[in-house]
């Protein structure tokens, strides 16, 4: 897939041919801006729309095309919009109403009424946003002349969510087993999850998984421990004493992303309650899948695994990580207040700060051999996370703005990976505002992308997003918990 976002500019025939052609000129002027600012995804210039037949086709033919994954609109002069019903009807794809002009600044001293009548967006934008209001379309608006590098990151956040929507609409997911006996929030509604979002989940038994493994030959096994020592450093038992172990984790791996790549599945769970023939619960292979892109939940959390899978799309190509995480315990002091998050084995080594290394410890849970796994501190800097329960008649996200920093002493004795972050804008208000949204204890953390990215998400998925951030009390969110809860089931379809 090449993802492309379709560049469409609106006119009307009433200014002529020859300012229709400056029009267009000018037009391809902003496209070429956007595409050389680095924007995520290919901006890909439509000619001028000045009719309704025009602009009801090109929407058709954005929908039905696999590499569009969203139009950004314009406005350069004015565009009548009882045109532009049909084609926003007809839309399916997210759409990005950028309200910019040619010119950066008036040229005082020269401007004219032919200037007036070509260079008038501030006219025709304003035509087009009210149609789309009146018609109740879902889009983005951004206001700001492209060589403004505040409005390409804005863009650029746009078209990571679109993004992101497009690989989750094709999404398959493979559960092995079931989700962990009595726990609720891993619970979900999954023919409403394919209907909301696209995705596939179905279930799978650990033995069909197991039969895979079993067969996986000698020689992949020798290829990937020769790919381990190049990539992590190794606890000496690894390559003796235990070095059966350590074979048996890298022959999950082979037979896992064998199941997963013949299948077609880009996100999966595991559940230790059940492994079936399975001798490790697998901790390396599913850290090493994530670092490839698969989403990932653990104790059968699927909705946890989409997200996963969903925002390493949409962080593709910035260099930065993105790992199913778990708040574990807190440091209230002393000091400023801090989150310990990690999980058994599974957390993603894109977010390390340096390099992994592999070892094995006793689980104490699962009734397996010892299993293998990645340990390593998560990398300092900003990042947010994210979780997605199931409120019954709607999926509702929670995000909290976060800061990974490293932890105040070493810890020697903490056989897995993990991360320590400060939540904005407290431990003690995030904490509150989380469990006051029903929030998981299964999130994504991610350095990748950020709030506006998944605000942008949240819009086209058309689904509640509830941020925590610098601004946040406890008392205006719980607010926003209750007019979320009234708008969600007021616009509920009979």
């Amino acid at each position: 897939m090449n993802p492309q976002i379709w560049f469409l500019t609106g006119s009307q025939h009433l200014y002529g041919p020859e300012t229709l052609q400056q029009v267009a000129d000018q037009s391809a002027e902003i496209q070429r801006t956007l595409a050389a600012a680095g924007v995520s995804a290919e901006i890909v210039g439509k000619p001028v729309l000045t009719d309704s037949g025009a602009i009801k086709r090109v929407m058709l033919e954005a929908n039905a095309d696999r590499d569009c994954i969203g139009v950004i609109a314009w406005m350069h002069t004015f565009s009548p919009a009882k045109m532009w019903i049909g084609g926003l009807d007809a839309l399916r794809k997210p759409l990005l109403h950028l309200h910019t002009q040619h010119n950066v600044s008036l040229p005082w001293s020269t401007i004219d009424m032919d200037f007036m009548n070509l260079n008038q967006a501030a006219h025709g934008d304003r035509e087009f946003g009210f149609i789309q209001a009146r018609l109740g379309v879902p889009r983005k608006v951004i206001a700001g002349h492209v060589s403004d590098p505040a409005v390409v990151r804005r863009v650029d956040a746009w078209a990571r969510a679109a993004t992101g929507l497009q690989h989750l609409r094709g999404l398959r997911l493979a559960r092995f087993g079931d989700n962990m006996r009595d726990v609720a929030v891993t619970e979900g509604d999954k023919v409403e999850a394919e209907l909301r979002f696209g995705v596939s989940v179905n279930t799978y038994g650990v033995n069909d998984l197991v039969a895979v493994v079993d067969r996986v030959p000698d020689a992949e096994i020798d290829k990937l421990i020769a790919e381990y020592r190049d990539a992590f450093e190794i606890a000496p038992e690894l390559l003796g004493e235990r070095l059966e172990s350590f074979r048996y984790a890298a022959r999950i791996e082979a037979g896992l992303r064998q199941f997963l790549t013949e299948g077609g599945f880009g996100a999966f769970t595991t559940n230790f309650e059940d492994l079936g023939g399975l001798r490790q619960l697998p901790g390396l292979a599913v850290q090493r899948l994530m670092a490839d892109g698969y989403g990932f939940g653990g104790e059968g959390d699927w909705k946890t695994s989409v997200l996963v899978a969903t925002v390493k799309a949409m962080g593709s190509g910035t260099g930065r990580g993105t790992s199913f995480m778990e708040d574990y315990t807190y440091h209230f002091g002393p000091g400023e207040p801090k989150i310990l998050g990690a999980h058994m084995l599974e957390v993603c080594p894109s977010i390390a700060s340096a390099k992994p290394r592999a070892e094995i410890h006793p689980l104490g849970i699962g009734g397996r051999e010892d299993p293998v796994r990645l340990v390593f501190d998560a990398a300092p800097g900003p990042a947010v996370v994210m979780g997605m329960a199931d409120m019954g008649d709607r999926f509702r996200l929670v995000a909290n703005e976060i800061e990974v920093i490293a932890p105040d002493e070493p810890l020697p004795h903490l056989p897995v990976a993990r991360a320590v972050w400060k939540p904005a804008p407290s431990l003690s208000t995030s904490a509150e505002c989380w469990i006051t949204a029903g929030g998981p204890h299964h999130t994504v953390l991610t350095q990748a992308v950020g709030a506006e990215t998944l605000r942008d998400f949240a819009e086209m998925a058309q689904t509640e997003l509830l941020l925590i951030d610098e601004r946040t009390t406890p008392a205006d969110f719980l607010d926003r918990v209750r007019w979320n809860q009234a708008y969600h089931r007021l616009a509920r379809p009979l």
